[in-house]
């Protein structure tokens, strides 16, 4: 079992998506574990993106979908533990940030990445739109994993942020499992396109990133009320 588990994860770590034996090896090591375990290596790999991005999240979702074809799992099945662990790690982000962020954003290296009035621009706009932010931002790679952490620091309503990311998962993940079922035996076909739907994904979210860090810089420029900064 120990074997199998560090195969996965070796793999896992590499190009898989350029590669179609390390692809066909991925999936010959999930299908060797008893169906539970199945689930669990899907709803781990997939929680974990949360505290550690690079870890590809939707890759497990897709081959989970795989095995679904081959009876190993259920599509629905993948569905409802990748999309339910996916939102709950995502609440815990936004519960850890919520009690303690403020608090390390008001030591120096914190204010450093959020002035005051930064944090208070943040928690206004978070506010107003948070729930919309949230939703959007699901469907982006990094900020999916951020954008509650601020939803968190901002205090926002827990009864906001809970149906914008679990509606948002919801769509995303159902949208590869249905795919990754239906071109399950035939998915050299499917992961190009995968690929390339993620690619223009990270084209939107880096031009966002650039966009938000130029209104960062300008904003940090700006007076402080608090400490007598300039």
């Amino acid at each position: 079992m120990n074997g199998v588990w560090l195969t996965l994860a070796a793999e896992l770590a590499g190009d898989w998506l350029t590669e179609a034996t390390e692809i066909e090896g991925v999936l010959a090591h999930l299908a060797s574990l008893a169906p539970r375990w199945i689930y669990v290596a899907l709803g781990t790999g997939v929680a974990i993106e949360n505290f550690f991005p690079p870890v590809p999240a939707d890759t497990f979702v897709v081959f989970g979908a795989f095995l679904s074809v081959e009876g190993r799992v259920t599509a629905l099945g993948v569905f409802l533990i990748t999309w339910s662990a996916n939102t709950a790690s995502s609440l815990l982000n936004y519960g850890l940030a919520r009690r303690w962020g403020r608090a390390a954003l008001g030591t120096r290296t914190g204010r450093w990445i959020l002035r005051p009035r930064q944090l208070e621009r943040l928690a206004g706009l978070y506010n107003a739109h948070g729930s919309k932010i949230i939703f959007a931002s699901r469907f982006l790679p990094a900020f999916r994993v951020l954008v509650p952490v601020f939803a968190g620091i901002s205090h926002l309503n827990l009864w906001r942020v809970v149906p914008a990311v679990a509606a948002a998962s919801a769509i995303w993940y159902g949208v590869l499992v249905y795919a990754g079922a239906i071109l399950g035996r035939s998915w050299r076909a499917l992961l190009p396109a995968l690929n390339d739907v993620n690619y223009l994904l990270l084209v939107v979210a880096s031009v966002v990133a650039v966009l938000l860090l130029v209104i960062w810089w300008r904003t940090r420029r700006q007076p402080l009320d608090t400490g007598g900064e300039s």
